[in-house]
């Protein structure tokens, strides 16, 4: 059974993880803008900085590892070639063996100090424990640092 968190709000102040995206010449497609496919790497990038906050530098991956179950993006506004791009990652929901993880891409224009939310995502992750193939539940010490 999946526990939901009412007011989410209170989980993001209890692990965000704030990470800043250098935004290649290769990320831009014809258009001018960042490809809708490499934001998809933003979130990978800023998932593995939330794990690092999240466990330290040292992890076993192949007894708490995690699979990648489903992703979701809302693309709001396009991101340039010069802006500075910052993702906000946090933990949503916590359930036995399952996190969900929330992404909300920012972007300042370059000569600016506006700010505005330019993407929303959220990945579904999978405890998984690669030694005996199979799911596993989300590891005690995790449940701590993002409910307790």
């Amino acid at each position: 059974m999946e526990r939901v968190f009412p007011n989410f709000d209170l989980m993001k102040e209890r692990l965000l993880v704030e990470y800043t995206v250098e935004v290649r010449f290769g990320d831009i497609d014809v258009m001018g803008h960042v490809n809708n496919a490499v934001y998809l790497s933003y979130f990978e990038q800023a998932r593995m900085a939330f794990f690092k906050e999240l466990i330290g530098g040292e992890w076993d991956w192949n007894e708490a590892g995690i699979l990648l179950a489903r992703n979701e993006v809302d693309y709001i506004q396009p991101i340039l070639l010069s802006d500075q791009v910052t993702v906000k990652t946090w933990c949503s929901k916590v359930g036995n063996s399952s996190l969900v993880i929330e992404y909300e891409v920012t972007r300042t224009p370059a000569g600016s100090t506006d700010t505005s939310v330019c993407t929303k995502g959220k990945s579904v992750l999978v405890c998984f424990d690669y030694h005996k193939k199979q799911k596993t539940l989300v590891p005690v010490s995790w449940k701590e640092k993002l409910v307790s």
